[in-house]
């Protein structure tokens, strides 16, 4: 069994196809759309350097979480599940980066909170593996899948175990998460909390199983 390692390390980029199974941070570049466009650039069309900068500053300010400016934008008629280049939604790119009332904003108008990135990754579990409780509340309160599985068979509840997030486990329990599902390797989430060494998380889903 392998450990994964902490967001913070830069030679792990999240990759979900590796041991971990752990989402991948939303990037920066290669934004394909902006207001007005399609989701994402039709195949074989290119967009031109004006449009391309709009787009890229569009999602900039979402990853900054300026809320008043995309939701006016939002309100003007910008698509609420426009994708970049990597299929990262802005509801993703929000959750990720963990702003609570843009996340708002976007599912008020509409956003998808089971629309998957290309890796196959949702908001709710880039909520959960950075540790953004409202958000993670916000996204589940609104139609979010609890036990949406990610590449790996991971879970938003395994994510939480893996560090110690004994408050994030709460609130996923609360809402329905099974502590029994296992990933494709076998591994629950409290063996994957085991592997990390996280003492509280591997309590508290011991006390839900007996509970359950």
């Amino acid at each position: 069994m392998q450990h994964p390692r902490p967001p913070s390390d830069p030679s792990d980029p999240l990759d979900p196809a590796g041991a971990s199974g752990s989402p991948s941070p939303p990037e920066s570049s290669g934004a394909t759309a902006s207001p007005g466009w399609p989701e994402k650039a039709e195949p074989g069309r290119e967009l031109d350097d004006e449009t391309l900068a709009l787009a890229r500053e569009l999602f900039e300010i979402v990853r900054a979480g300026e809320t008043q400016r995309v939701t006016q934008l939002l309100e003007m008629g910008l698509a609420p599940n426009l994708r970049d280049s990597k299929g990262d939604s802005l509801l993703m790119l929000a959750a990720y980066h963990g702003h609570t009332s843009l996340v708002e904003a976007l599912l008020r108008h509409g956003a998808d909170p089971e629309l998957r990135n290309e890796r196959g990754q949702t908001p709710l579990a880039g909520a959960a593996f950075k540790g953004y409780i409202d958000v993670i509340r916000v996204l589940l309160e609104n139609g979010a899948e609890v036990d949406a599985r990610m590449p790996g068979g991971k879970t938003g509840l395994m994510f939480a175990a893996m560090f110690d997030r004994v408050d994030v486990l709460d609130l996923m329990l609360a809402h329905g998460a099974d502590p029994t599902l296992v990933d494709d390797q076998g591994v629950t989430a409290t063996q994957a909390a085991q592997v990390m060494g996280a003492e509280a998380a591997v309590r508290r889903l011991r006390e839900a199983r007996e509970q359950g």
